[in-house]
């Protein structure tokens, strides 16, 4: 075992367990659906000083780009939603989506597609409102994924988007198994990966993790492709490339006391712990 992997290791005993839905649903405590579903509100949350949920989703129809296993979509039909219509390109959550929204009785208002978020089988101006919570930082293409999004929105509708930035604690989102916050700041990419193999090798859904996580480059190179490493300024050069000015942006801090921090330039990627932006058609 290289020096890296063992301090990050090592450090998995210093600092506490993150929960994490997929070790609650290793654990046979709630699957990923049914925790989505349960942090439904911490989806919006951010929004609703500017936004009720009644005018976000009452009524509407509503898509949810990179819905998971869809149970924050099932949570907007919940807000009273007309429709809504969770979009994710890992097909396998279909079944587990489908089943809550009939242990829910949202079956007649919620649909599930597997779908690239770059090409959506929708005609232009399909939805009155579009989530993208905790999508901007996962799309290989956050460009044509927001220009898809302002294709299907109608006129007077509004989308919703809200990430963490990449240098956020845990903004390399492999806090199922790493435990160190800001560990992508203090160790490289491939230090990383075989540190989360370690520790992820003997779980019984360890595989696919690493499937999910990590794609080989052309030199046979495993690389973190879970994530595209997006970062508030990288969100604002996007914003500006296609002249989009949002009706509402914030910064959330991570705690209010590091509010200076998370304000000043310098330091706020690390401690801003979400963009919030929404954009008016």
């Amino acid at each position: 075992m290289d020096l890296s992997t063992a301090i990050i290791k090592f450090t998995n005993k210093l600092f506490p367990k993150q929960t994490h839905p997929l070790n609650l649903q290793n654990d046979g405590i709630k699957t990923y659906a049914e925790w989505q579903f349960e942090k439904g509100r911490d989806t919006i949350a951010h929004f609703l000083p500017r936004y009720s949920e009644q005018e976000m989703f009452e009524g509407k129809d509503v898509l949810d780009m990179g819905c998971g296993a869809a149970g924050k979509s099932l949570y907007y039909v919940k807000c009273g939603a007309k429709q809504v219509t969770g979009a994710e390109i890992v097909a396998h959550y279909e079944q587990e989506a489908n089943a809550l929204a009939q242990k829910l009785g949202y079956a007649d208002r919620f649909r599930f597609i597997c779908a690239s978020a770059y090409a959506m089988p929708f005609e232009d101006a399909s939805f009155d409102t579009i989530i993208m919570n905790d999508f901007m930082e996962h799309v290989d293409k956050p460009e044509q994924a927001l220009l898809e999004s302002l294709r299907l929105i109608r006129p007077g509708g509004r989308i919703y988007i809200n990430f963490p930035p990449y240098y956020h604690p845990f903004g390399a989102h492999m806090s199922d198994a790493i435990n160190m916050p800001w560990v992508h700041a203090f160790f490289g990419e491939q230090a990383l990966i075989r540190a989360y193999k370690e520790l992820v090798r003997d779980l019984p859904d360890g595989q696919e993790r690493l499937d999910f996580r990590f794609s080989k480059d052309e030199n046979g190179i495993d690389r973190y492709t879970y994530i595209n490493k997006m970062t508030l300024k990288r969100f604002q050069k996007i914003l500006q490339k296609y002249q989009i000015q949002p009706a509402y942006y914030a910064e959330v801090p991570l705690r209010g006391f590091l509010k200076p921090l998370a304000k000043c330039p310098l330091t706020k990627e690390f401690f801003v712990k979400m963009a919030v932006c929404s954009i008016s058609k």
